[in-house]
């Protein structure tokens, strides 16, 4: 995705991204601008899945993890604190007419998820854990750490630039002052909602997991916020768990879990590059003084001494083999051998040789992997138009093509309405909603090199779940307009249609809002198109499709990845959206009998009863060699027994598309669907 890329036209037109054509994206920030005026942080969830159905699953799965941690620690005397990172304190706390503090939309949440699954732990065989369950009041598990204004509210922090960090003080020294009860039993608070901007004297040992309900910025960073539940953590004797603490490893206790606002992946990546950062203090080079002194391990668990002659000895082969620059900076070569396994040690350290590379390992060495691709390394930009443009083949054609028309159909909208009752309540099927929940662990960091690559995290588990039922959203659908706007029927009709449907059909709105009017509009138009392609006709219009269409584009491409170099098209190179293509091009681009061609820009487009439609190429052949000379061809994929595989709607705009070129060209323009160069051939040829 780069700037200009029209999300709507990009969708083939779907309704919920009409207008969002990209306007700028912020590396610096983490954003993506539209030219609507919406600006996306990393992680943002926009439009057709509700964000607030996002930050539920965080709650959910930050409560589950914690019942489960909980459980674990419980016999140890060990309390669980979780802590949500907000934005606003509006979605956490808000205050009715008479000023008094009701939940917010993460409260609410919050305490529907934590009742569901607090009954899934309340079993019959009761047990000291279940009894300490029951005892807490789901009301009073959960509190929010904010500033307090004037009147005793709770607000957002002031932003004053410097300053934003400290400006939580009255709220903060509230939890300082009652740490100590805070990791008590006899205390119900276990989940604490706060503001994202921390102060950095914040702390609490026993912080074990972190949901981020917002998305990190350049002042409140990963690092920072895994930090708070970074500590050894206590138990109820004020004891800390650490390496003295008899029956008990300590790495197994204090695992800090993180709900990311962002996926599994990106969380993972951004936290990693971050550490990375703060490591710059690392040997650098690999030369003699950084060799000398080491002791390196073989598999027997012997060791070796490095001293100045294996030292040198170690050196020179890294010399010789461009391990190491004139600098002595590992090289390029270096890495790659150890991507291949191929890394040459010297005969001395014949048994240590996993030892030496482990030692070099924690070498820093900047850039030695990249961390992120450069997604906009696109290597052609807005295209202008070549002398093939002005030639006067292609101002022949476009003449012929450039009329705009109008369409008439007339057929019985009472039988269509039944058609479609039938088809929705036989065909219609929506999925339930599920979602993916990746768990990962970052269990120690053995180098740099590590981190740069990712791979301090590891995957543990994954689980997809579909239990929705509990999922509420507060975007309201229109209906019947959306049905309207994607099929162009009636609001007539389409109430009729949706008061036919039985009840179990009309049901699976309430299933799957989104799905149900993709589904239905699809099944509905597909009905239409059976319908309209014996009684349908154009006639042209006064208006005409202006060239500025060409010239106008945002045309961006790859050479080798999604473009190619070509001769005889009207753009000098020409991006492809598959091999399909890619192979149709090169047999168009040396073909003799082609003089010139184009890939039709979205700007030009024929309507039709079931949505616009964009035809892909425009052709002209040599007029001595072929029977069609100007020709508009619509590239499919696989033949079957020699019919394109199209359904009703795609069958229905091709039927529309030669009525249209039919109309405005008095024959004179073949328009045709095929699979390949060779269908193209005999299609031009009049075989």
């Amino acid at each position: 995705v780069d700037e200009g890329f029209n999300l709507y036209e990009h969708s083939n037109g779907m309704e919920q991204y009409k207008g969002y054509r990209v306007s700028e994206i912020n590396g610096y920030k983490n954003t993506i601008s539209f030219a609507n005026g919406i600006t996306l942080h990393a992680g943002d969830v926009q439009g057709d899945v509700s964000e607030l159905n996002f930050r539920r699953i965080q709650i959910r799965e930050t409560i589950r993890s914690h019942f489960e941690r909980e459980r674990e620690l419980f016999n140890k005397g060990i309390k669980v604190l979780s802590l949500f990172f907000i934005d606003e304190v509006a979605k956490y706390r808000k205050y009715d007419e008479e000023g008094n503090q009701i939940n917010g939309v993460y409260g609410q949440i919050f305490e529907e998820e934590y009742i569901n699954i607090l009954n899934e732990y309340i079993t019959l065989l009761d047990d000291p854990y279940v009894e300490y369950l029951k005892r807490i009041d789901v009301k009073e598990t959960h509190n929010g750490y904010f500033s307090i204004d004037k009147t005793g509210r709770l607000v957002d922090p002031k932003a004053k630039g410097k300053e934003k960090l400290s400006d939580d003080e009255s709220a903060y020294d509230l939890i300082m002052k009652d740490k100590e009860r805070l990791l008590s039993f006899d205390e119900p608070v276990r989940f604490i909602f706060s503001h994202s901007a921390l102060r950095e004297g914040w702390d609490n040992p026993n912080v074990f997991h972190i949901c981020t309900l917002k998305h990190s910025d350049s002042i409140i960073r990963k690092r920072q916020e895994v930090g708070r539940g970074l500590r050894l953590c206590v138990n109820q004797d004020g004891e800390r768990i650490d390496n003295e603490t008899p029956g008990i490893n300590v790495h197994d206790i204090n695992v800090l879990t993180v709900i990311a606002s962002e996926s599994y992946e990106s969380f993972a990546k951004g936290l990693q590059s971050e550490i990375a950062e703060t490591l710059s203090d690392r040997p650098q080079k690999a030369d003699v003084d950084f060799f000398v002194g080491n002791v390196v391990k073989n598999a027997r668990g012997e060791e070796l001494t490095i001293d100045d002659s294996l030292a040198n000895t170690l050196h020179r082969a890294f010399i010789r083999n461009g391990y190491v620059d004139d600098n002595d900076y590992l090289t390029d070569n270096y890495y790659k051998g150890i991507e291949e396994g191929k890394i040459k040690i010297p005969e001395e350290f014949k048994g240590f040789e996993e030892g030496i590379i482990q030692l070099v390992g924690k070498i820093y060495t900047e850039g030695a992997t990249p961390l992120v691709e450069d997604g906009r390394a696109e290597n052609i930009k807005a295209l202008e138009v070549n002398e093939n443009f002005k030639k006067k083949e292609f101002q022949e054609l476009w003449k012929k093509i450039n009329i705009k028309t109008a369409f008439y159909v007339d057929f019985d909208t009472e039988e269509l309405i039944k058609n479609c009752i039938i088809a929705l309540d036989k065909d219609l099927r929506v999925s339930d909603l599920t979602y993916h929940v990746k768990t990962g662990e970052m269990e120690s960091i053995s180098s740099k090199e590590e981190l740069k690559k990712g791979e301090s995290f590891k995957v543990r588990e994954t689980e997809i779940d579909k239990d929705y039922s509990k999922v509420s959203t507060s975007l309201r659908y229109d209906l019947v307009g959306k049905l309207v706007d994607e099929t162009k029927l009636t609001r007539k009709a389409i109430v009729d249609i949706l008061k036919g449907i039985k009840p179990n059909t009309f049901y699976l709105f309430r299933k799957n809002p989104e799905e149900f009017i993709q589904n239905a509009s699809k099944i509905i138009n597909q009905e239409k198109a059976s319908m309209i392609i014996e009684h349908i006709s154009y006639n042209p219009i006064d208006e005409k499709f202006n060239v500025d269409i060409f010239t106008d584009n945002t045309l961006k491409g790859t050479l080798g990845k999604n473009a190619i170099e070509v001769k005889k098209h009207i753009y000098d190179y020409v991006r492809y959206d598959s091999d399909l293509e890619k192979e149709f091009v090169e047999e168009l681009d040396k073909s003799k009998e082609v003089v010139v061609y184009a890939k039709l820009p979205r700007g030009f487009f024929i309507p039709t009863p079931v949505g616009n439609y964009n035809p892909d190429w425009a052709i002209v052949f040599d007029e001595g060699k072929v029977r069609h000379i100007y020709f508009i061809a619509e590239t499919k994929g696989e033949l079957d027994s020699l019919r394109l595989r199209t359904d009703e709607v795609e069958e229905a705009k091709i039927h529309c598309a030669r009525e249209h070129f039919k109309k405005i060209s008095n024959g004179s323009v073949k328009y045709e669907a095929v699979g390949s160069y060779g269908a193209l051939m005999e299609k031009v040829m009049g075989r």
